[in-house]
């Protein structure tokens, strides 16, 4: 019987409990998830070692992104209530903090570690991944990570990841590969630029990054643009003309989706010495933060339903991408199969028909009279068939393995994300594994009992979905009218 190892079922269960308090709807989604593994252990689409359910942070994200002295950190304490950063001019920020709720009072530090080992963080075993681009530098993972707790309702629930600076840096590489990580697993992303800095284009190679490769992702909106110590252009004639150049700068980098905001923090103002210019500058700041916070606000809401909707969608792409792939790979393999057999078989028999026409145990069309007058040993029969059945059985699953190559030559020369390929040619080895028959026609684990898991699970996040929007939406009005009444 398949079933998740005792590591993976321990994560889930510590999921389970942590979502009990912190999200109740999303623990009945966990056991969705195991239903889920089941077909994908079954089907050889997931490692018993792993499981869909690691493919996805489970608190949402929140990531700060920008240049050093930009204001993130300060941006960040402001938020939390709570002086939990370190602020100043200078790159104080040098690896990325993931900052979480914890009941304590006392806020604690830990290393990068704590989260490399935790599944419930966005990176976790990424010392692994570093390993990949740079070898030994996953041993170095304290130097790019650090965890901070701290006791606040605002990220209770939730998770907040301040970035390094992308000034110069020796790690500058590393830790844009881990940004990119971090975005796409990202709810909501503030990208903060300085507004003490009224030439963007000095920054060109840091705008690039932050807008240019973002602008064309099918999640472009979850970006937030944002001119911090904006305060300090109240100094100028014509302030807005601070605004306008930086957002001539983003428009420069194709920047066609996303919001631009411009604020700064009251405690850390510049003097505004007029009045009414004050009134303006508060005005604009107090109406932009709102939307920030209110966004910042609503990420556990879209985490939800993001989760359920790759619960949904891994369901769907076993039964529409991965079960007729694997047909049509498994179809590939048995017809590759079967043309290597015939054509060694072929031979063979044509090398025997060779060797005993030169022996002279042919006459004509007929076996030589003094052959079949003389007989055959039935040792030398018996040891004949069991060499002849050997070398037959060899060559056949010689065949297996060299078609069985062509097929993922084929898999790694499609479009597919290196994720997918690795899924689908790990199916594919269950699938031809040496007791499976050529002839079956479907993959192995896709029988009714996995079936009707897969059914349960769409039906199960069709009713997810319908209890969240119970939770956040009113089409009816009818409690309204009930509370009226």
């Amino acid at each position: 019987m398949w079933n998740a190892s005792d590591a993976i079922n321990k994560r889930l269960r510590e999921l389970e409990q942590h979502l009990q308090t912190e999200n109740p709807i999303l623990v009945s989604v966990v056991k969705s998830f195991r239903k889920l593994d089941k077909v994908g252990y079954a089907m050889g689409l997931v490692d018993r070692n792993d499981s869909y359910a690691n493919q996805i942070s489970w608190w949402p994200l929140i990531t700060v992104l920008g240049t050093f002295s930009s204001g993130k950190s300060t941006f960040i304490n402001h938020y939390l209530g709570y002086p939990l950063q370190d602020t100043g001019n200078q790159a104080v920020d040098d690896k990325f903090t993931v900052i979480c709720f914890s009941p304590d009072a006392q806020s604690q530090t830990l290393p990068g570690i704590a989260l490399d080992a935790d599944p419930r963080f966005p990176f976790y075993q990424i010392s692994s991944e570093l390993d990949k681009v740079a070898p030994g530098e996953g041993g170095r993972i304290d130097t790019y990570l650090q965890l901070k707790t701290c006791n606040t309702a605002a990220v209770k629930g939730r998770i907040l990841i301040d970035s390094p600076g992308f000034d110069a840096d020796a790690q500058r590489q590393s830790i844009l590969r881990s940004t990119d990580h971090i975005i796409d697993l990202s709810d909501l992303v503030l990208v903060f630029f300085d507004a003490r800095h009224p030439e963007p284009g000095a920054m060109r190679e840091t705008l690039q990054h932050l807008v240019s490769q973002t602008i064309h992702r099918a999640d472009a909106t979850k970006f937030l643009y944002i001119l911090n110590q904006i305060d300090t252009a109240a100094r100028e004639d014509n302030p807005e003309d601070v605004i306008a150049s930086w957002q001539r700068a983003l428009a420069q980098e194709g920047l066609t989706a996303g919001k631009f905001y411009s604020i700064y923090n009251q405690n850390a103002a510049v003097p505004i010495e007029d009045e009414e210019k004050r009134k303006r500058y508060e005005s604009k700041r107090d109406h932009d933060l709102g939307l920030i916070h209110s966004r910042m606000e609503n990420v556990t809401m879209e985490r939800s339903y993001r989760i359920i909707s790759l619960l949904e969608k891994n369901a769907r792409d076993i039964e529409q991408f991965a079960v007729p792939k694997l047909r049509e790979m498994l179809g590939q393999w048995r017809r590759k199969v079967l043309w290597l057999d015939l054509f060694s078989y072929s031979f063979i028999l044509i090398v025997l028909i060779a060797i005993s026409v030169a022996a002279g145990y042919w006459q004509g069309w007929k076996l030589s009279p003094e052959l079949l007058k003389g007989g055959i040993s039935p040792w030398l029969g018996v040891t004949l068939l069991v060499i002849t059945g050997i070398a037959l059985t060899y060559v056949h699953f010689m065949a297996r393995k060299l078609a069985g190559n062509r097929v993922l030559k084929w898999v790694k020369r499609q479009t597919w994300t290196q994720q997918v390929k690795d899924m689908m040619i790990s199916a594919f080895d269950k699938n031809t594994r040496p007791w499976r028959s050529i002839f079956s026609t479907e993959p192995t684990g896709w029988n009714s009992r996995n079936q009707g898991r897969l059914h349960d699970v769409l039906s199960e996040s069709n009713e997810f979905i319908q209890t969240l929007n119970n939770r956040y939406t009113n089409p009816s009005g009818m409690e309204s009218r009930r509370k009226k009444e």
